[in-house]
């Protein structure tokens, strides 16, 4: 009994804990140093971190700001689509029949509506007329439920009236051309016989000429159709003023975007804030502020600027997307690895946009009868490259959305940032598509959308359609990604709110752990 009292009675003053102490000691010493370069650590081993960049508005808006956000994008959105619906037509068309002809024609003969010469002064035209299609359509008799593909060749020639009313050759020679007669019954569908680019002349005279005899003889052309076809002017003197209102509010939104981000080092930025950096001036190019050069110098160059200009920036919209959603798995971003498989998706679209749009600017200034979907070999190619590169591009989005998903919803902050860029993504992918099922032209191949007539663009609205929505969804993104400057000044309110505490706070702001670390009794390590 004795000794198992002495036993007992030394267990309880010994100091059992003393090791445990000094050994929770210098882990609580290695937490501390750890936790200087925690801020600087991904949650995991390839995720970017959002205390590594710049605080940004998305992160304190609640459910009732990000709604109100909502809301004034939609009523923006909807505001330009009712002022375009409450102005003028895009285009304007002028009518001529091949019958009309006729009454001025001395060499008159029964295949006149198959051979012509048919030679038709344009009406009067501006510079607010931008550019000119000439389309024909013909009206056969067909009874037969018969559908006719046949190909043919048209001659052109093309003078313009000088002041003294003198023509001058714009043609070096009688250019002939094949198009194609597809009809279906009566009904055929319309072809482009020229496309004037620019304007250099108040009027023009066209002389054409069909061979078409044997096809005359089998179904009997009735009467041929000319149709005129510009730009309206009063739509252009709209387009003027809301390209320069929106010219104008992306360089405000340029300026304030960039004067938010000054204080911060730029390896703070974070990536939707570097990209919407570098989209803003590329939203100004593609608002063109030399799009008044079209209407004061005699020149296909700033056309051809302006195609470049869009392209430029719908490309750079889609690098954007593909760099955010692969860029918030990834903490190390070189160039190699990281942007450089994403700009090789992007560059083919690219090069064959920019490949169409210079080519045909440049073949219809020598040559206004040049069709690129006819007259180019390599046209199916480029369709072809287009339409693979389309759905890679499409393929890998999608792959980079299902990953970031995955791995990032149940994170915070990180599913916020996802949410909000997929929902507006999803909403401008689907107007866009919407807008170009549509046949609104302005885009790829901006210059050949005119050529069918059975579209009617009785409004301006597709046009402020489409502006505005690039435009507003720009001012949204510059709004909601810019730093919060409220949150630096505002700590108390911060402070409430232990999530955002985490994130704005160190550690020497939240309170000091080394008294909760120490022990209560300080004779427990002098013991040892």
């Amino acid at each position: 009994m004795g000794k198992t009292s002495v036993n007992a009675e030394y267990s309880y003053f010994v100091p059992t804990g003393g090791l445990v102490f000094r050994i929770r000691n210098m882990l609580s010493q290695f937490s501390d140093l750890f936790s200087e370069f925690n801020k600087y650590i991904a949650p995991a081993y390839h995720h970017d971190r959002c205390e590594r960049s710049v605080t940004m508005r998305l992160y304190k808006m609640h459910k009732r700001e990000m709604c109100l956000v909502f809301l004034a994008f939609f009523a923006c959105l909807l505001l330009t689509i009712f002022i375009g619906l409450s102005g003028p037509p895009i285009t304007w068309s002028t009518e001529i029949s091949a019958k009309e002809l006729t009454v001025n024609q001395t060499n008159k003969n029964n295949d006149f509506l198959a051979t012509g010469p048919f030679v038709i002064k344009t009406p009067v035209l501006t510079t607010y007329s931008q550019q000119l299609w000439l389309i024909a359509k013909m009206e056969i008799d067909n009874i037969d439920d018969e559908i006719i593909d046949k190909p043919f060749t048209i001659f052109v020639t093309l003078d313009g009236l000088t002041e003294n009313h003198t023509p001058k050759p714009l043609m070096t020679s009688n250019r002939n051309r094949t198009r194609h007669l597809n009809c279906k019954m009566t009904n055929c569908t319309p072809f482009i016989v020229l496309h004037r680019g620019f304007l250099d002349f108040s009027h023009y005279i066209i002389t054409i000429r069909f061979q078409l005899h044997n096809f005359h003889q089998r179904y009997h052309i009735n009467d041929i159709k000319f149709y005129f076809r510009t730009y309206n002017p009063a739509f252009t003197q709209i387009e003027i003023w809301f390209r320069f209102i929106f010219l104008f509010s992306a360089f405000v939104t340029t300026c304030w975007f960039s004067h938010t981000l000054r204080k911060y080092p730029i390896s703070y930025w974070s990536l939707e804030q570097l990209g919407v950096y570098v989209l803003l001036p590329l939203l100004i190019l593609f608002d063109n502020p030399l799009f008044p050069l079209t209407f004061l110098v005699n020149s296909w160059l700033p056309g051809l600027l302006d195609a470049v200009f869009q392209t430029t920036f719908l490309c750079g919209l889609l690098l954007f997307w593909l760099c955010v959603y692969h860029g918030l798995r990834q903490n190390e971003r070189s160039f190699l690895k990281f942007y450089l498989p994403k700009i090789i998706v992007v560059l083919p679209l690219w090069v064959c946009a920019i490949n169409l749009a210079c080519q045909e600017k440049i073949k219809e200034l020598q040559d206004p009868t040049y069709s690129h979907s006819l007259d180019n070999i390599n046209y199916n190619s480029f369709q072809t490259l287009l339409c693979i590169s389309g759905l890679s591009y499409v393929i890998y989005l999608f792959i980079l959305i299902l990953k970031s998903y995955s791995e990032l919803r149940s994170m915070p902050y990180f599913d916020l940032r996802l949410k909000f860029l997929t929902v507006f993504m999803m909403f401008v992918i689907v107007i866009s598509t919407l807008v170009t099922m549509g046949n609104f032209g302005f885009g790829l191949l901006e210059d050949s959308f005119i050529s069918d007539l059975n579209t009617t663009y009785k409004s301006s609205a597709k046009f402020m359609c489409f502006y505005g929505l690039l435009n507003f969804y720009l001012y949204t993104h510059a709004y909601v990604y810019s730093p919060d400057e409220q949150m630096q000044i505002e700590r108390s309110i911060t402070k409430d709110n232990p999530a955002f505490s985490m994130i704005n706070d160190s550690d020497s702001e939240v309170g000091n752990y080394d008294d909760v670390r120490k022990p209560l009794n300080k004779n427990d390590y002098d013991s040892d």
